[in-house]
């Protein structure tokens, strides 16, 4: 079975693109220091002019308006300092150089900006049209599902990231309450291509399918017949990409059945303790079943008791980093917030917090469901809720 839409960059790839740029950034200010030790030295024969006013126009290419200002004051500074050392004020070689200094980075400096302005006003039209779809696309979770309250929190990374491939839903069934999160981990439109296939599918045979972990081979094969259309998804995608996701299963018992493929643990909050519901037999995320051999797969079951709190989540939550590059310690936050907050407030809190940790600053996409297990008279007031 092949590899199913999550594409980050190539490790050597990424790595060997940012070693590049770091060196073309460091090209013009080498470049002012060679023209420097040049002219310091009985070598300053050499006529050094014309490289000492590239300089701004180079830094113009890789680092914007700020780095092109900063290069022509170092240009600058070295022009007066070689100037003054072979007391040539006065000749008609200083005043042009420094006239074309002028010029150059007054003309970069231009260029960078327009470039600059209207690379992030197509950036931001990309990304608002990948918002909209991911919006119609990631439905709300309705306040009341039978046995549980539900509440669902989706928020996009800073607005110099991609959109991610982050997905949420939930369903009343036949067979309980039905939950599903999971991470596409592509990027832009592809990846909200592939979120609403994986939900597409779910939100049919979690209605029709007994078994849970039926459910998930469903959204795995429909994800591998998309990818089987020519031009569905990007060849690196389908190349390098794979999904994680985790169903949970609320019936009317007290309990909840999980079937987990590489995604992060849900957390459960009972009488003010959290803990994390790790999976006894470890499962390979969506696109990896090559690399699993074992028994056939059974969904694991948790006690669920009335008052109990069930967080699922993706790892954009967990990863957030502070200034520190300490990740959001986010059982102490569930710990911290008052017990008797409705699932919504709760997810606010949450958010919150979040926010107040990263700086505002997220790297990575969120997606929350929280479930408040409900006692059978609570049911039974709440009515028939669901999607």
């Amino acid at each position: 079975m092949g590899l199913l839409l999550r594409s980050p960059s190539r490790p050597g790839a990424g790595g060997h693109s940012r070693i590049l740029l770091t060196l073309a950034r460091c090209v013009p200010f080498a470049l002012a220091l060679a023209v420097l030790v040049i002219e310091l030295t009985p070598a300053h024969f050499v006529y050094t002019g014309p490289f000492l006013v590239a300089t701004p126009a180079l830094a113009a290419v890789t680092m914007g308006p700020k780095g092109t200002l900063s290069a022509a004051a170092l240009a600058l500074a070295i022009s007066v300092t070689t100037a003054t050392y072979n007391q040539a004020w006065g000749t008609l070689q200083v005043y042009t150089n420094f006239m074309a200094l002028v010029m150059v980075t007054t003309a970069g400096f231009i260029t960078s900006g327009a470039v600059r302005t209207r690379r992030q006003r197509e950036l931001d039209q990309v990304r608002r049209i990948a918002v909209a779809a991911q919006k119609v696309i990631l439905r709300p979770v309705p306040e009341h599902l039978g046995q549980v309250r539900a509440a669902s929190l989706g928020l996009a990374a800073g607005t110099g990231a991609q959109i991610g491939g982050d997905l949420y839903a939930a369903a009343r069934t036949p067979y309980g309450v039905r939950l599903m999160v999971g991470d596409v981990r592509g990027k832009g439109l592809g990846a909200v291509h592939a979120v609403a296939v994986a939900l597409g599918a779910f939100r049919e045979f979690a209605h029709y399918e007994a078994d849970l972990v039926e459910v998930m081979h469903r959204c795995t094969a429909a994800l591998l017949r998309e990818a089987a259309v020519p031009g569905a998804f990007d060849q690196e995608a389908l190349m390098e990409g794979f999904t994680t996701a985790i169903l949970a299963q609320v019936p009317d018992e007290h309990v909840v059945h999980l079937v987990n493929r590489g995604h992060p643990p849900p957390l459960m909050l009972h009488q003010g303790r959290v803990e994390t519901l790790m999976p006894a037999s470890p499962l390979p995320p969506l696109g990896l079943e090559e690399l699993f051999s074992g028994p056939p797969v059974k969904p694991e079951s948790y006690p669920l008791s009335p008052g109990d709190r069930l967080l699922l989540y993706t790892d954009g939550v967990i990863e957030a980093r502070n200034r520190d590059n300490e990740f959001f310690a986010l059982a102490q936050a569930m710990v911290e917030i008052p017990a008797r907050t409705t699932p919504a407030e709760f997810l606010d809190e949450l958010h919150q917090a979040l926010i107040r940790h990263t700086g505002g600053n997220l790297t990575d996409d969120v997606a929350m469901i929280l479930v408040d297990r409900l006692d059978e008279q609570d049911t039974e007031h709440t009515g028939a809720g669901g999607t």
